[in-house]
């Protein structure tokens, strides 16, 4: 439902990395999945997929940036001189200069004669120069590969999730009295960012979603000035980087009061959401859990009003690859984390509620990461 800050949050802030060598389960699994594919190489570009490997931020801009993986263990990292890295990566370090051809480079070391992925973050004028210099029987796209693996955390990274959605309850306990005290969207918004800084957060996780009325009933709606007035839904979808990784979480609250038809809109979007986390176990597809959310919103009559996806898959970035879609026929796995955001929006009523938890996928079912009470608040004016 909103546009990611990653990329601002890779040019303003050098994160915290991990350590200094490649992860080697994370690895095997990516090698194994290559070898399943018939994709023996592949280029990894996107810098979130490189530090998921190697536990290090590296952001070339516009230079290239090459982590080269072969399944026959010929793993090699070409990148500027311009980042020197001081810790062990795990992998060979190729370095050029300015001057230099880099994709020319990176060619000397791969299967020429041999199916090449490519990332799908690397930009065209490096895979141009590739296919020029044959680097690749053919070309395909290997970025599913690294995608489906990341979409399945592992202990240590759920328990980041865990700890950064605690972070998130706290965050919105934090900001839901200022919705009635007079501040603009624009003055809340930068409200919340200084909350998720007083509690350690790098950064939030994405621009923000601070609300009011006719704003709120807006699902495209862009933080602007106006400020809240008695009656007022209030949509607060808020979510910090802390180590790392993301939250995410959406309530809806009210200024003063509630009206019955808020109430009843309101009932039936909390309703969507238990039902879609209901769904959301092992062996469900990721549509059951959308539909089962979108099919009560519809059997109340409100389902033209539901016009987004139910959720999506979260991790290192806020939106990952994995939407929680009517059309996504994966299967779950456990050790996944998405949302369940069900919404309903009535411009013409100024009404628009949206409530969004984190769930992750374990043996039995999800564990629902967010504590927030969802009982519906109003927020006695000031």
């Amino acid at each position: 439902m909103r546009i990611s800050e990653n990329s601002n949050r890779f040019c303003q802030h050098f994160k915290k990395g991990w350590g200094s060598i490649m992860d080697q389960g994370k690895l095997t699994r990516i090698l194994k999945s290559m070898e399943e594919h018939e994709v023996p190489q592949m280029i990894v570009s996107d810098p979130v997929a490189i530090f998921y490997l190697t536990g290090k931020w590296i952001f070339p801009g516009e230079r290239l940036l090459a982590l080269y993986l072969n399944v026959n263990g010929n793993h090699k990292m070409v990148i500027n001189k311009l980042f020197p890295q001081e810790s062990d990566l795990g992998v060979d370090l190729i370095y050029y200069d300015d001057i230099e051809d880099g994709v020319e480079i990176l060619s000397k070391y791969v299967d020429k004669d041999k199916t090449m992925g490519i990332d799908k973050t690397w930009p065209s004028k490096f895979l141009i120069r590739l296919q020029e210099l044959g680097g690749g029987s053919k070309f395909v796209n290997g970025s599913p590969i690294i995608d489906y693996i990341r979409m399945v955390k592992d202990e240590k990274e759920q328990d980041l999730m865990r700890k950064s959605s605690k972070i998130n309850d706290i965050a919105m306990d934090k900001i839901i009295p200022w919705v009635a005290k007079g501040l603009t969207e624009k003055e809340l918004n930068a409200k919340m960012r200084e909350i998720y800084k007083e509690l350690g957060c790098e950064d939030v996780s994405f621009d923000p979603i601070t609300a009011y009325g006719h704003g709120a009933a807006d699902p495209h709606h862009v933080t602007d000035d106006s400020k809240g007035k008695r009656g007022d839904c209030v949509i607060l979808d808020i979510g910090g980087f802390k180590d790392n990784y993301a939250s995410d979480m959406t309530r809806t609250v009210f200024i003063g009061e509630v009206s019955d038809r808020a109430r009843e809109v309101y009932n039936v979007v909390l309703e969507a959401n238990l039902r879609g986390i209901a769904a959301a176990k092992p062996g469900n597809r990721m549509c059951d859990v959308d539909l089962a959310a979108r099919n009560y919103i519809e059997e109340k009559g409100f389902g033209e009003y539901f016009t987004h996806r139910t959720g999506h898959s979260i991790g290192l970035e806020d939106h990952e690859f994995g939407d929680v879609s009517s059309v996504n026929t994966d299967i779950i796995k456990v050790g996944q984390c998405f949302s369940v955001e069900p919404g309903i929006y009535l411009p013409d009523e100024n009404i628009g509620v949206r409530i969004e938890d984190l769930v992750l996928i374990t043996e039995d079912g999800c564990e629902v990461l967010n504590d927030y009470t969802k009982e519906l608040i109003v927020v006695p004016e000031e």
